[in-house]
């Protein structure tokens, strides 16, 4: 699907009192495997739908998400944005894009399903009993985006990150 096409998509956290709409397909989705990620979900990976923080648009009625800084594997930290009542992680944003990019949960999505990764990486570390699907690529630890996020993707990450 191009970007002219229509996409929406809504989400938010268990209790419902963060709502959320996404305005555009995600950039690219990751399911990390790295131990960190492993930790910070308390699950066997992470699946984050990368996306523009300006095609996220909080829904009218809901409460503004509370934002946790935590460590990183980096060092450079991140920020999670939280539901404040029940604590449910909708997105975080890390050093390398800042602001401009979030790091949606796609657990947190209505229909999850319809957000599939693009990519494993850090398969080096995931668990044992993980069986990666056939046909999606894995990289034992992280990749070049030029090798593999579609040319419209990368031309949106460019214009959002030069907007600062």
């Amino acid at each position: 699907m191009s970007e002219s096409e229509h996409f929406s998509m809504e989400g938010g956290c268990a209790c419902r009192a963060v709502r959320y709409r996404m305005t555009s397909r995600p950039l690219f989705v990751h399911c990390c495997h790295c131990t960190w990620c492993q930790r910070e979900t308390g699950s066997a990976f992470a699946l984050n739908a990368m996306i523009e923080a300006d095609r996220v648009e909080l829904l009218a009625s809901a409460r503004e998400p509370e934002v946790v800084e935590t460590p990183s594997a980096s060092g450079k930290g991140q920020r999670i944005a939280r539901c404040p009542r029940c604590r449910v992680a909708l997105w975080s944003n890390y050093a390398g894009a800042g602001a401009a990019i979030r790091f949606l949960r796609v657990g947190t999505l209505d229909e999850p399903g319809r957000v599939p990764p693009d990519i494993h990486i850090f398969t080096d570390s995931k668990l044992p009993w993980v069986i990666l699907p056939e046909g999606v690529p894995a990289m034992p630890e992280f990749y070049r985006r030029s090798q593999h996020w579609p040319a419209e993707s990368l031309a949106r990450r460019e214009a959002v990150l030069a907007r600062g």
